[in-house]
């Protein structure tokens, strides 16, 4: 007869992200996993995986979770360059006043694991990807609806969005100084017009 788990994987899988989301993957030991997890190593094991499989689980559960739906916030009818505008200002604003300047998990991810790590790597770039896109269809969309220069190029210009967010990221966990910000933002956004 199989025992039953002592423990929820779901909640242990939250607590896992939510370690590595703070420290990172080489400054998190499995003596921190056990610690913060409450459930021994064998168990960590048994139902993830080692360390490496856990910190996947952990970057999945992050990006089903908390990064928004980008592709539905820039697909609703009407005008596009709103709900693009609206975007580009929510970065701003969350790495602005991330209290416990944690940034992005994606974003963490690629400074610390992405050059040596190809399957965090195929993760972080489909996230990006998934941004990337959205935000070209949703520019194209604005600029067929004269929103945008019909001499501008979305696809450039979702590259360009893409960076410059993924960018305020790092220095909101670094030094998320609102005013630098949400100026960045302001001029990002000045290329639409």
């Amino acid at each position: 007869m199989a025992r039953t788990k002592e423990f929820d994987p779901d909640a242990a899988l939250q607590k896992a992200m939510e370690l590595f989301w703070e420290r990172g993957y080489e400054a998190t030991s499995m003596a921190d996993l056990v610690e913060h997890l409450g459930i021994a190593r064998a168990s960590i094991y048994a139902t993830f995986g080692g360390k490496h499989d856990l910190y996947v689980k952990a970057l999945e559960r992050y990006l089903q979770t908390r990064d928004p739906d980008v592709a539905e916030v820039l697909s609703q009818p009407g005008p596009a360059l709103p709900a693009v505008r609206a975007l580009v200002e929510s970065y701003a604003e969350e790495s602005a006043h991330d209290p416990r300047r944690r940034g992005c998990m994606v974003v963490n991810a690629a400074v610390e694991l992405m050059p040596r790590d190809p399957q965090i790597a195929r993760r972080v770039e489909a996230s990006w990807d998934t941004v990337e896109t959205a935000l070209t269809s949703a520019l194209t969309r604005a600029r067929a609806q004269g929103e945008i220069s019909a001499d501008k190029d979305p696809r450039a210009l979702a590259r360009f969005l893409l960076v410059m967010m993924q960018g305020m990221r790092v220095l909101g966990r670094a030094h998320p100084e609102p005013g630098r910000l949400r100026d960045a933002a302001a001029q990002a956004l000045a290329a639409l017009d």
